[in-house]
């Protein structure tokens, strides 16, 4: 076929391989099109192996951080390769280059985790071995049940369901979000995010594109999620005051409350022992109140917790 301005696609959508990405990017595929009345072709999905992705034997804060996730997808973009790049926003660093702009959050899904391998916190068996490589699931898992022994889990949902199934742990928490879009929706129980608080931006898909393309900011406003993108520009606003690591077991609930809005937040020492609340009300279009509650949940944070917020997610 000759290859024609018509026969090109309008969009350049960069993704990682992983089954879950893929997915992920298939859905803002379809919403693009769905908003622009494009056929499917209109838009390609150009996946890349991302670091974090080639390395799975050792935690991410070990490696480089959440940048490993984004890298390659930020050189694509600088270098004009791929029109717009598809995160998940949990994994994406909170202070990104002054090129690139999140231009899109799509409606965010479930935000909480799941419980793999027992039907409760409360219910798992005495000094059990629960797999997982997040700072803030370890904590929170220590500071309710500190006779639990945590160890690194990582690699795709598939390979972490494996690795449960094979007994090399008890347990292990995967995304209810993540489970969703790969067709697992009845694995494991939901734990109640209001109780057991999830990360900041979880659940979120967001696209990425450089500031200067306006053209492209205009495709994906499209479909943008108003909501979803307060809520997650909120939880990375609390991320940014607190000048948290990947180190840095930090928790991030977001509600509507009549025309304002509440955040609850919670950030543990690593051994779970010591936990430090709060909670602010703000509007939809200012983040001082947030920032506020992170400086005042540091002010608060004794040794133990202080040290691990030295940093920038």
């Amino acid at each position: 076929m000759t290859d024609t301005p018509a026969s090109r696609p309008k969009l350049r959508l960069g993704t990682r391989r992983s089954p879950l990405a893929m997915a992920q990017a298939e859905e803002a595929a379809r919403r693009l099109c769905e908003a622009h009345g494009w056929l499917e072709e209109a838009v390609e999905l150009v996946p890349v192996i991302a670091s974090g992705d080639r390395i799975q034997d050792r935690p991410l804060a070990e490696i480089g951080g959440k940048a490993l996730w984004t890298r390659e997808l930020d050189i694509w973009l600088d270098e004009g390769q791929i029109d717009a790049a598809v995160h998940s926003m949990k994994d994406v660093e909170t202070i990104r280059p002054d090129s690139l702009v999140i231009a899109a959050i799509l409606p965010r899904a479930d935000v909480a985790d799941r419980l793999l391998g027992a039907a409760s916190v409360a219910q798992l068996e005495p000094g059990a071995v629960v797999g997982t490589s997040a700072p803030r699931r370890a904590a929170q898992l220590l500071h309710h049940r500190p006779d639990c022994k945590v160890v690194t889990f990582r690699g795709n949902v598939a390979t972490r369901m494996a690795k449960l199934a094979s007994g090399e742990v008890d347990a292990t928490f995967l995304a209810a979000a993540g489970l969703d879009r790969l067709g697992e929706s009845g694995v494991g129980t939901r734990l109640d995010p209001e109780d057991w608080l999830p990360a900041p931006a979880q659940g979120a898909i967001g696209l990425e594109c450089r500031a200067d393309d306006a053209e492209t900011r205009r495709l994906l406003d499209a479909i943008d999620d108003a909501a979803s993108h307060v809520r997650v520009s909120a939880e990375r606003a609390l991320l940014e005051g607190l000048g948290g690591t990947c180190h840095s077991p930090v928790a991030a609930l977001t509600l509507k409350s009549g025309s304002e809005w509440t955040l609850r937040a919670a950030i543990f020492s690593e051994n779970g022992a010591s936990r430090i609340d709060g909670e602010c009300r703000f509007a939809t279009d200012n983040f001082d109140e947030v920032r506020a509650l992170a400086a005042d949940m540091l002010a608060r944070a004794p040794a133990n917790i202080a040290a691990l917020f030295a940093g920038r997610l």
